[in-house]
């Protein structure tokens, strides 16, 4: 019966062993989280500027061949200019995108586009300014 006692302990982990692997595991994801939150922080900004791009280049082309700016971002997608609106990846909508309006007012209402996120990105800039 002694056999069995000490066979049945060897087969298992002690409080301590647990303890340590849960230390482990809790310093690993504390190094690993804030760069993982810091990557998906910049991803976003990436899709942005894609994104501010891609909508700069549609007014420009619209600009092009009509002569005059869209009225609306539905108008660029109505044209074919955009398949559809894009999402801003910070605010998750795509009613939030600001619409700055070009010098004459005749030439149309959307001359160029912004993110309408708050905030600052990660290299200090604000958004508003991109």
């Amino acid at each position: 019966m002694w056999r069995k006692s000490r066979v049945a302990r060897a087969q298992g982990f002690t409080l301590i062993e647990l303890i340590v692997v849960m230390a482990i595991v809790a310093l690993l994801i504390t190094i690993v989280a804030p760069r993982y939150m810091r990557s998906l922080e910049k991803s976003k900004e990436a899709v942005l500027k894609e994104d501010l791009w891609v909508m700069r280049d549609a007014l420009d082309k619209y600009y092009g061949d009509l002569g005059k700016y869209p009225n609306s971002l539905d108008e660029l997608v109505e044209q074919k200019y955009l398949r559809t609106v894009p999402v801003d990846p910070l605010t998750d909508s795509t009613s939030t995108w600001q619409v700055i309006p070009p010098a004459d007012p005749e030439l149309g209402a959307i001359y160029n586009v912004k993110s309408g996120a708050s905030g600052a990105s990660t290299m200090g800039t604000s958004y508003s300014d991109w």
